[in-house]
């Protein structure tokens, strides 16, 4: 008998301590943001250069948050751009992006931490089945509710076995992004 009304004091601010626990964690989420219109991810060598005219995300950031922050992109294969309507379609085929099979180059952040010149990005960048861990830098620049995310960083084409080794294409491609984004 004395041991239930024990348990029976204890019942309730056990109770409310789990709320109170489970209603701070849902609110240590960091912000969601959508993707704005005027997207640019470019890539660059002496040849080919272009863009990706489409870009897919998820965006959870704040920057005094990193632990919750996550950046997650997708880019179609199919919205390539180079300004050369042949070339877009070769992209396409098997022996470079292989569109049929693998649709979308993805990147999926696992970690974001300050660095000298912004952030630094840590995560999975997946193209044509192939996932390499990359540190992307990237800079914040705020105007209100805004933010938009810019930086450069090198991809090796031959280590997602985009292509085939040549004098023509580099193997090295620039990617420059800027992506702006809005609070929810």
């Amino acid at each position: 008998m004395q041991k239930l009304t024990i348990m029976k004091r204890l019942f309730y601010p056990i109770v409310a301590l789990g709320i109170l626990v489970i209603s701070g964690a849902m609110t240590l989420t960091a912000p969601t943001y959508t993707i704005k219109s005027g997207y640019n991810v470019e890539f660059k060598s002496k040849d080919p250069s272009g863009i990706f005219k489409t870009l897919k995300g998820t965006v959870l950031f704040d920057e005094n948050d990193l632990a919750t922050s996550k950046l997650n992109f997708t880019i179609p294969v199919e919205s390539i751009s180079t300004g050369n309507g042949m070339m877009n379609k070769k992209a396409q085929i098997e022996e470079w992006f292989n569109s049929e099979k693998y649709p979308d180059i993805k990147f999926a952040s696992s970690k974001i931490e300050k660095s000298s010149d912004g952030f630094l990005v840590s995560g999975t960048l997946t193209i044509k089945g192939t996932s390499k861990e990359k540190k992307i830098p990237m800079k914040v620049i705020k105007a209100g509710n805004d933010l938009t995310f810019t930086g450069t960083f090198p991809v090796n084409r031959m280590d997602f076995k985009v292509g085939h080794k040549s004098d023509a294409v580099p193997d090295i491609m620039n990617i420059t992004y800027s992506i702006p984004v809005t609070k929810k």
